[in-house]
């Protein structure tokens, strides 16, 4: 299916006059506690987690130019370090006109979802397993009614694609098809696995844990020239100017115990066992330019996966930055082709 993408000389308009008032239509959104069962609902502070779904079916009723009367499923959206919901507008919109409901969680210590520490920059984790037991229940529970018996699929950026990769070795039946955007097989530290991963870990033992993590800054009001570069300047501007509205949206720095988190999450997802049993027909996308996750072990994961006799691909934009769903639309248009061609394909058994 072909999408026709927002004209960026006229994104903010287009936004705020006719992609916003059709998502708020077909929008919902609610509180999760975790399941009783789950490790993460035992502990003391168990918190609740925000969502925000749009269901096609709603969508459908507005008779949008371009959009398909057919109803696909369901689409779950699964975020980025420091990111939230209405980052993700624009993939959402381009997902309900492909006939997809959209299901999009916000991690723990993100947006309106349940904070462990005060300072607002911060995201801290106390342990990785949280993110996968909140992310099953939401499927269980909240994005399988979406789907209404049709395919669930999954689109996880960086952190959140990190977090898809573990779902899909510990919870392999969840997904009928999934996309991984510069996933966080690995996380760029800048020091050698090993080294990094002492150096953080007895940072922590001598508690360090909820401290800013080495190289980090608060959340800041101006953007830098790096900000634009190869990106689309009117994306940037626009997922800018939702966190200048709302100091939730401000998280802008990972933990020590967060850094530590998700160095266990990679360790654990690379291993050869873990990747043998995913079943979700995969596709990543690496990008050439990225300063968050590291391409090798992207390379290594999916070679593994492959191996295990899964179907899984990756394409690699050269040139992409690591929000490749910020880039301008020659590198977008093909993207998100891709990824709803990928979708709608015919699951083959």
């Amino acid at each position: 299916m072909k999408v026709d993408l927002l004209d960026e000389r006229g994104y903010e308009q287009t936004m705020r006059e006719t992609v916003l008032p059709s998502l708020d239509a077909c929008r919902s959104e609610g509180w999760l506690t975790a399941s009783a069962g789950s490790r993460a609902s035992q502990e003391n502070d168990a918190g609740k987690i925000h969502f925000v779904c749009f269901d096609a079916h709603a969508f459908g009723e507005l008779h949008i130019s371009g959009a398909t009367a057919r109803f696909r499923g369901a689409v779950v959206i699964s975020h980025g370090i420091t990111e939230f919901a209405e980052k993700f507008n624009e993939i959402a919109w381009y997902f309900l006109k492909a006939g997809y409901s959209v299901c999009i969680i916000e991690h723990r210590g993100h947006g309106q979802s349940a904070r462990d520490v005060t300072d607002p920059n911060l995201v801290w984790i106390d342990d990785w397993n949280r993110y996968i037991e909140d992310m099953a229940h939401f499927c269980s529970q909240i994005a399988q009614e979406y789907a209404d018996g049709l395919p669930l699929c999954l689109f996880g950026h960086s952190m959140g694609g990190g977090i898809g990769a573990a779902v899909l070795e510990q919870h392999p039946t969840i997904f009928d098809k999934a996309v991984l955007s510069s996933p966080m097989i690995a996380p760029r530290i800048g020091l050698p696995d090993w080294l990094a991963t002492a150096f953080i870990n007895a940072a922590c033992d001598i508690g360090f844990s909820k401290r800013m993590a080495p190289g980090q800054l608060p959340f800041v009001t101006a953007l830098s020239d790096r900000d634009y570069e190869h990106a689309s300047a009117s994306r940037v501007n626009w997922f800018h100017a939702l966190r200048m509205n709302d100091v939730r949206r401000q998280t802008s720095a990972p933990t020590y115990s967060w850094v530590r988190e998700a160095l266990r999450l990679s360790h654990s997802v690379l291993q050869s066992n873990m990747c043998d049993r995913i079943e979700t027909p995969l596709l990543v996308f690496q990008a050439g330019d990225d300063d968050y996750v590291l391409n090798p072990p992207q390379n290594r994961f999916v070679q593994q996966v492959r191996d295990g006799g899964c179907p899984a691909e990756l394409i690699r934009m050269d040139n992409a930055r690591h929000e490749i769903f910020g880039m301008p639309n020659a590198a977008m248009e093909p993207y998100v082709d891709r990824i709803i061609s990928f979708f709608n394909d015919p699951i083959r058994l």
